[in-house]
């Protein structure tokens, strides 16, 4: 199985294109309206057009499907399309599927896309309402009627143990929130662009659900973010300096839930993030030392610290001291917390951004940047190199 050895997707396929819509608090537009934008945006910024595309992927979350995007963008025949679950956890995978499809020939040309509402329409912030019965909705059972109703509340759960277990108090990821604000305040695309704050100005925030404070936890965000990948023969021919994808990969773990995996024998780490981690490292045959950047899902400010200690960044209970440290430029867009929540596909962007060396806080010289996908849910990573 390919979690215990190298895969051979590695260096097939390059991300090309990207393109976004503004980030807002209300876009006064379709989802419909955003997705087309951005994959409008993404194809222009790769030098093609809509007739070079035939496949796309997306979210099952997403309410544009792939065939109505097709249509509206002018977009032909599709010979592959495909949708990737559990939220955030998708947001590597989208990249990891368009890599398989041009891999294997059955696509030349993948757009990936993600557009949402999330603010002025439907908040995930708001908790689980309304929710028809189905099989994965059973393990929410044993956390909803004891006032676990928001993905705030299930990730409190395991940040009190994490502090527990390693004797530390919930100031310590406010350095996470600081680093992420100090690079949205220099980005213009960005909700906090020129916001900074403070650990103090952490420390003040109000509780949401403790130990998480608001400034603990991601912004809920209207827009669209698209994403074109093709091979990295083509790649090389086109607009930019292709982001070659160096290894792809998805990862769930035992006793595996939706953000409330309560019952593992330790909640103080992300399993499935460990899993995606060993592929990772694996099939590139990279080490965290060779990483110039990382762009690490930030929903929540606690899971940030847990998944550079799966990755090897540091030990168990560091991830606090490592981050403050500034060793490895960490979601230098603003991340989630600072830029825009879109489900981690504008951090994806934001690693193409940094190999092409047009990033408003460029890293010099960078050539690897890691990127993360949503925490407390299966999940997925990406490393992303820079050709040559």
């Amino acid at each position: 199985m390919s979690a215990r050895r190298a895969d051979s997707l590695g260096g097939r396929a390059a991300v090309v294109g990207i393109g976004a819509t503004e980030f807002s608090k209300d876009s006064g537009r379709s989802e419909l309206a955003l997705a087309a934008e951005a994959v409008r945006a993404a194809l222009a910024d790769a030098g093609l057009t809509a007739a070079d595309v035939d496949g796309m992927v997306t979210f099952t979350m997403d309410t544009s499907p792939e065939i109505t995007v097709a249509q509206a963008t002018g977009i032909g025949e599709l010979s592959f399309f495909s949708r990737v679950h559990y939220g955030g956890g998708a947001a590597c995978a989208t990249v990891q599927q368009a890599a398989l499809a041009v891999a294997s020939g059955l696509a030349e040309v993948v757009v990936c896309y993600r557009a949402f509402n999330e603010r002025s329409g439907r908040r995930f912030g708001s908790g689980v309402q309304r929710r028809e019965p189905s099989a994965e909705g059973v393990a929410l059972g044993w956390a909803l009627p004891f006032g676990l109703l928001t993905p705030a509340s299930w990730v409190a759960m395991a940040a009190r143990r994490y502090l527990h277990t390693y004797g530390l108090e919930p100031e310590v990821f406010g350095h996470v929130a600081v680093t992420a604000r100090r690079h949205a305040a220099t980005n213009p695309a960005a909700h906090f662009h020129g916001r900074p704050i403070t650990l103090a100005d952490h420390a003040a925030s109000r509780w949401i659900a403790e130990p998480l404070r608001l400034l603990d936890c991601c912004q809920e965000t209207d827009g669209g973010q698209a994403l074109v990948v093709t091979s990295v023969e083509r790649a090389r021919t086109l607009r930019h300096p292709p982001a070659v994808i160096a290894a792809a990969a998805q990862g769930a773990g035992r006793a595996q839930e939706q953000m409330t995996s309560f019952y593992r024998d330790d909640l103080t780490g992300l399993p499935e993030m460990g899993l995606v981690a060993r592929q990772l490292w694996r099939t590139s045959g990279l080490a965290p030392g060779d990483i110039d950047v990382g762009i690490v899902y930030d929903h929540f400010t606690p899971f940030v610290l847990t998944q550079l200690e799966e990755f090897g960044f540091c030990r168990p209970g560091e991830g606090a001291g490592f981050v403050a440290s500034g060793a490895l430029p960490l979601n230098t867009h603003g991340g989630q917390l600072g830029e825009a929540y879109l489900h981690g596909m504008n951090g994806v962007a934001e690693a193409v951004r940094q190999l092409r060396g047009t990033a408003v806080n460029q890293v010099a010289g960078a050539r690897h940047a890691l990127v993360t996908a949503g925490t407390g849910v299966p999940t997925s990573g990406l490393i992303l190199r820079a050709d040559g």
